[in-house]
């Protein structure tokens, strides 16, 4: 039985026409997101929040105190803090004491701002535009300086070149940044050991992705700050396939980090520098981090105690859900902790607690504040402090709670993954001559994970009649390596069978209506939807947000962080043409709607122009929405709220044969109005 069912008489209503109060104007208004956390030096947490009512402009935040109370913006209006270093950003600023540093989006400078103070000063000389762009930086207790990961496009826009560059933090200076490690193509992590001159970065190199292979390593400073000698702790050995990443120093100086040595899993390790070896503190086979998409990623911390026994408080991923515990790193014993979230996104360490960023399958995105008691070794309190969706238990009588789902594949013996919500509303239920219809989600990456948690975009569909599956195909992470391999060479193949399995295994459980498939995606989702629309005659229709159709374009225009990613996951020049949607538009035998910003620098909007115009020439039913001014991601409400309403009403119109009970005005869709 639903957790909220009231044992009253529902009426019996088609599915999709349901009434919900949870509109497309809540989903956007929920659509705030978190991007990075620190702590300040009176203890209290920092985040950045993005906000889609102020056009998706990024805010650093800081928490109030106990006593007035009030989360209250440290960023002042003109500045929003972003960074556009390898395009997918974050680890824009970082804190100590009462001073931050952050990357601003306009100019893409560094700013240095104390708190309270609203006139933040530049550090960095202005280039013009986003020649230069700075990403995942600390302070640097030695020499009052700021130790940064510098991509500068200078010379070339798209080979720029990544080094861990060094900026002074003095009062009123703008300098140029000083290069401490380069040579590589990519470098991430820098951190500096509190006790002695020294700092540990990960570093990979083309064609890699650092989730694939990349290296650990500790440079030694000089007396003038200069990296003066190196030693590669993790990754080093050719023989030893590996991927280490999160290194962080504790206050005693031992080098703490996340690979995947052994198991294929990421676990958590120690270097011992005496001997040069590494350590495994913990052993599971789970994964204690995720692929590093995007800069500043805390999957664990250390927790500030005095004689206790050193603890590390960390989350790792297992069938589908976190866990959250206590790790004593010298007896290798790990404790969970009772907390109420199921997917767990970052954490930091504050004084005598620790905050997480967390969902669950009723609890929104949300920053929570854990408190621990005396010894450490269990929570006395959780309080949230933020949520991306304050007001969203208001509709708990509407949500459809997630069912996690093994189903098989075309592969003999392998099994995927997904989230299954059936159609849920207190107040209506289905009519029992009819199942409901299907809409397939399937993520983006496509080197990502769907999480099965709280997502009103997810209870929108679902408090209206219809069924949603959101899918973990082969190559998802949270799985551990073996099973985000299975993508290798096999991306629009393996993904795209997977996604039509799982429509077919929900048809014949009984799911669902074999004659309602839906199936929709965003970036690399879009491709896997296309490449299912054109290559499958599983679904009746799709709707493409930003959606890959032409892999050798895609390619040839990539930026250079992802610039050999789609080879390792395509292959060769025939494979390229073979899995590219629009090279078959021929095939495509069902309506699609596709939504594309028009300043996408991942996704060329002359992409979807063209998909457009092909399936429009062959006759069937299409729609193109074009966005001024969105990227390659919506962050404006007013066009999430459009692409949600105008994707239900294209299904509904073209797939559903029931009337939805919004007031909505359908765009035009060609071959059809």
């Amino acid at each position: 039985m639903h957790p909220h069912a009231t044992g009253v008489e529902k009426a019996a209503t088609p599915y999709g026409s349901w009434e919900s109060p949870i509109s497309a104007a809540a989903v956007s208004a929920a659509g705030k997101a978190v991007e990075g956390l620190a702590v300040a030096g009176d203890g209290r947490l920092l985040w950045v929040e993005t906000r889609p009512e102020e056009g998706g402009r990024a805010v650093l935040v800081k928490e109030g105190a106990e006593a007035n109370g009030g989360n209250f913006d440290v960023t002042p209006q003109e500045f929003a803090v972003r960074s556009l270093a390898q395009e997918y950003g974050c680890g824009a600023f970082a804190a100590e004491g009462d001073v931050v540093v952050f990357s601003n989006y306009s100019d893409q400078r560094l700013y240095k701002q104390t708190i309270g103070d609203n006139s933040p000063l530049p550090l960095t000389p202005d280039y013009g535009g986003s020649l230069v762009r700075y990403a995942d930086g600390v302070f640097d207790p030695h020499f009052s300086r700021y130790i940064t990961i510098m991509e500068d496009h200078r010379q070339t826009s798209s080979n720029p070149i990544i080094t861990i560059a060094a900026v002074s933090t003095g009062a009123g200076n703008v300098n140029e940044p000083t290069v401490l490690v380069s040579g590589n193509d990519f470098y991430a992590f820098p951190r500096i050991d509190p006790t002695e001159k020294r700092m540990a970065w990960i570093e990979w190199s083309d064609p890699n992705m650092s989730w694939d292979k990349a290296q650990l390593w500790v440079g030694y400073f000089s007396g003038k700050g200069e990296v003066q000698k190196r030693v590669c702790v993790a990754g080093g050995d050719p023989m030893l396939v590996e991927s280490p990443t999160e290194p962080k120093w504790s206050s005693k100086g031992e080098l703490f980090f996340i690979t995947d040595r052994h198991s294929g899993f990421w676990n958590i390790y120690k270097w011992d520098e005496q001997s040069n070896v590494v350590v495994q503190v913990y052993s599971l086979d789970a994964e204690f981090s995720k692929p590093m998409w995007i800069f500043g990623v805390s999957s664990y911390a250390f927790l500030v105690s005095d004689d206790m026994s050193p603890k590390i408080v960390c989350c790792y991923r297992q069938k589908g859900k976190s866990y959250l515990g206590l790790l004593d790193h010298e007896s290798g014993s790990f404790s969970k902790l009772d907390l109420p979230f199921s997917a767990v996104t970052n954490i930091v360490s504050g004084d005598g607690s620790f905050y997480v960023e967390g969902a669950s399958a009723s609890l929104p995105v949300s920053i929570a504040k854990v408190t621990l008691n005396e010894k450490r070794t269990m929570a006395t309190d959780f309080s949230i402090i933020w949520s991306s969706s304050e007001d969203v238990t208001k509709y708990t009588s509407y949500f459809s709670l997630p069912e996690f789902m093994e189903y098989p594949t075309v592969i003999p013996g392998k099994h995927a993954y997904a989230y299954f919500y059936a159609p849920y509303n207190h107040v209506f239920q289905g009519s029992s001559d009819e199942k409901p219809p299907l809409l397939v989600r399937t993520h983006g990456g496509p080197t990502d994970e769907a999480r099965g948690v709280l997502d009103l975009g997810v209870q929108y569909w679902t408090s209206r009649g219809w069924a949603l599956v959101d899918v973990n195909y082969g190559g998802s992470a949270g799985y551990g390596r073996e099973y985000r391999e299975r993508l290798s060479g096999q991306w629009g193949i393996v993904d795209v069978n997977d996604c039509c399995s799982c429509a077919t295994f929900l048809v014949e459980t009984g799911r669902v209506d074999g004659q309602r498939l839906c199936v929709t995606g965003e970036s690399a989702g879009g491709f896997t939807t296309l490449a299912c629309l054109a290559f499958r005659q599983t679904f009746k229709a799709g709707s493409s947000l930003y959606g890959i159709a032409d892999l050798a374009s895609l390619r040839k225009g990539m930026h250079k962080f992802e610039a050999h990613y789609i080879d390792n996951l395509v292959g060769n020049k025939q494979a390229y043409f073979e899995r590219s949607p629009i090279n078959f538009v021929e095939r495509f035998t069902c309506p699609v709607i596709l939504f594309q910003g028009l300043e996408d620098p991942v996704v060329s909007p002359d992409q979807a122009t063209i998909i457009h115009r092909a399936i429009k020439d062959k006759g069937l039913p299409v729609a193109l929405v074009e966005y001024e001014g969105e990227q390659h991601g919506f962050r404006k409400a007013q066009n999430i709220k459009f692409t949600l309403e105008q994707q239900m009403m294209f299904f509904a119109r073209l797939v559903g044969h029931f009337k939805v009970a919004d007031d909505i005005t359908p765009i035009k869709i060609d071959n059809f109005d």
